[in-house]
């Protein structure tokens, strides 16, 4: 046997382990959505109001999809599009199940090249009317992509998770109506202070701070920035990192709205680097320590 022979079979090998992986990770995700729509009947049955009491996990990092499956039951919301953005490769985010098992249609945005071809190439891309778009997203361009795919007015719900500019990218939209806002909040600021990162174009966590720590908004800053864009705070997910709006003039009576100290949840996980990038598991005191020595815009008196 020669040795190209040799090589053409060893490709042959590779090739087969390859669509044997691909066939079992199918095979996976349709177990992990079958699980979810069974979750979510049994939810569904128990009728209960309370935004935690419904979180389960099917492609969301944490228990959005048993929210927002939750707040769809009881919000009349006659255009069925979502728009998220902070994506990576769709895998995990918070409408790829509302995607598949609600049949919505959507706008996703990443700001790498690999994980837009990722998603194209993914079988979702043409099962469902999913746009990806890959742009480094701020303030002054945010509009301008979301008019140029196409959608203006009413939609169904917006997800932002930039981890850095969330705040001021929200506060900039307007070519858009959402029902409802899922936004990434910073626990580690408290419940009490309107704080932000101040606003930089190119932010990139991972180059701001070698912490990691460094990064978007307090919640009160997100509650505060609802109000005045005319949205209710219904509270956040049990993880403490994510927290939900309902447009007022939407929003069922059964749907409470809270206040900050109903609704504020610390998060309890400790994702911290050192200056070398290992994890440093940081209390919460040492944590704050950091985020102090660092500067912030303080929504309410707009200085730094």
């Amino acid at each position: 046997m020669n040795i190209l022979t040799k090589i053409k079979g060893k490709i042959n090998l590779l090739v087969s382990i390859f669509d044997q992986v691909i066939s079992i990770q199918s095979r996976l995700i349709k177990i992990q959505k079958t699980l979810g729509r069974i979750e979510s009947r049994q939810l569904q049955s128990l009728d209960k109001l309370q935004l935690q009491d419904n979180e389960f996990q099917v492609f969301s990092q944490w228990g959005e999809d048993g929210i927002i499956q939750m707040l769809l039951r009881h919000i009349k919301i006659p255009n069925k599009i979502f728009i998220e953005f902070g994506v990576e490769n769709y895998t995990e985010s918070n409408t790829r199940f509302l995607l598949v098992n609600n049949n919505w249609a959507g706008l996703v945005i990443d700001g790498s090249s690999e994980n837009i071809s990722y998603i194209k190439q993914d079988s979702i891309y043409w099962q469902h009317n999913l746009k990806a778009v890959q742009a480094f997203i701020d303030r002054d361009n945010i509009n301008k992509i979301i008019a140029e795919n196409g959608i203006k007015g009413e939609i169904g719900i917006l997800s932002i998770d930039i981890d850095g500019n969330d705040y001021w990218v929200w506060e900039a939209i307007d070519v858009v109506s959402p029902a409802i806002v899922i936004i990434e909040y910073n626990s580690r600021f408290g419940k009490d202070k309107a704080v932000t990162i101040p606003y930089n174009p190119s932010f990139v966590r991972s180059k701001a701070h070698y912490s990691m720590l460094y990064a978007g908004a307090s919640l009160k800053a997100l509650y505060d920035l609802g109000k005045a864009k005319g949205y209710s705070f219904v509270g956040s997910n049990s993880a403490g990192n994510n927290a939900f709006f309902v447009r007022s003039d939407l929003k069922p009576s059964n749907i409470k709205e809270l206040t900050l100290e109903q609704g504020y949840v610390a998060s309890q996980f400790r994702e911290s680097r050192d200056q070398e990038g290992n994890l440093s598991y940081l209390s919460w005191d040492e944590a704050n320590k950091i985020l102090c020595s660092l500067p912030l815009v303080d929504i309410e008196s707009n200085k730094i």
